[in-house]
């Protein structure tokens, strides 16, 4: 009975030895951020708060800079299953988000903290259809995106004329409507592209001048954030993959991902502050503008607002349905300015 009872043993921890282990719930998570990148950093912090906290029972691996799927592939990487998470932004594939395009319109962001609590308040509230292809996690968003140029410094819309500008999705609108010409290239090709002269400059952030080092070669950065859009980043997780987690390991998700979304926010802002001082280290110059001329500048990107606008409603929506979205969110903005002051977070422009 002793050998019989032994071997009973035996056979049942061989059980659930083989049991436990089949059941570590394997995930891809993709981003295209090189691996020093912030965002890679944070979304790696991610990935491992999330297994510690499952107690082993997930394990995820976490592709950096692009070597799972690129920039452009991400969201249809994640939806026909090759990654199960993802972090990309909605300028590389546009008009796959619509809706969610909002936030690269010119309706004046003055940093990352505010645009991405802004977001996420849009999202929650009218629930874009577009998104029901998976299972979303989380918004954030770049800092504002201004005129950062080369050679010339822009201080007026005349000054823009004729510079090839790098932007893309709706932010390329933008670049157009202020007279420049709009180059929609990836950003990791934008330092190789300023450095041989077939940009003059970048419609983006500081952050981007430390992220990317395009700071070493950029001259000039416009301060033109009432104007400013922002890129709406998501991530986002296969749908099947979700529906299929057990409810505690979804439950786990929702809420660390909640609890993690202030701290993505504030480094968004914490890092657009670096990129400024990196920029100035390198000699760069921050470039105002006029009151007067600002006002210029707002007119002149008005037509990106209503060809959104136009746009969405060959889509099948309502033009006060639009109308509706716009209003929400410049409420939204100006709340959360409020808020950003209240619980004294910095930020690189002062406003």
């Amino acid at each position: 009975m002793g050998k019989k009872l032994v071997l009973f043993v035996f056979v049942i921890s061989l059980l659930f030895s083989t049991y436990s282990f089949a059941d570590v719930i394997k995930l891809k998570f993709t981003n295209y951020f090189p691996p020093t990148h912030m965002n890679s950093i944070i979304m790696d912090k991610y990935c491992k708060e999330l297994t510690k906290r499952s107690n082993g029972k997930l394990e995820i691996t976490h592709y950096t800079g692009g070597t799972l799927l690129t920039a452009p592939k991400i969201a249809v990487g994640i939806a026909s299953g090759i990654a199960d998470i993802g972090l990309s932004h909605c300028s590389y594939s546009r008009g796959r988000f619509p809706v969610m395009e909002i936030m690269e319109l010119p309706l004046g962001f003055p940093s990352s903290w505010v645009a991405t609590h802004a977001a996420n308040d849009f999202y929650n509230k009218f629930k874009p259809k577009e998104w029901d292809t998976y299972h979303t996690l989380m918004f954030s968003t770049s800092p504002p995106c201004v005129v950062q140029t080369l050679n010339k410094p822009v201080k007026t819309l005349d000054d823009i004329k004729t510079l090839k500008i790098r932007g893309t999705g709706r932010i390329a609108d933008i670049t157009k409507a202020l007279g420049a010409t709009p180059m929609p290239l990836e950003m990791v090709d934008v330092y190789e592209s300023l450095r041989r002269g077939v940009l003059d400059g970048n419609l983006g952030n500081f952050e981007q001048m430390k992220g990317f080092r395009i700071g070493e070669l950029l001259k000039f950065n416009t301060t033109s954030w009432k104007i400013s859009s922002v890129n709406i980043f998501y991530v986002v997780m296969n749908k099947n993959k979700w529906n299929s987690l057990p409810p505690d390991m979804q439950k786990l998700i929702t809420d660390y991902t909640k609890e993690f979304l202030e701290e993505w926010a504030v480094s968004w802002n914490d890092i657009e502050i670096e990129g400024r001082e990196f920029f100035l280290k390198q000699g760069g110059q921050i470039v105002p503008i006029s009151d007067a001329e600002i006002g210029r500048w707002v007119k002149a990107v008005e037509p990106v607002i209503a060809e959104f606008k136009k746009d969405l409603v060959t889509k099948g929506y309502k033009p006060g349905e639009v109308d509706s979205w716009i209003s929400f969110l410049r409420e939204r903005i100006e709340y959360w300015k409020g808020q950003e002051k209240v619980k004294n977070i910095p930020t690189a422009y002062q406003y």
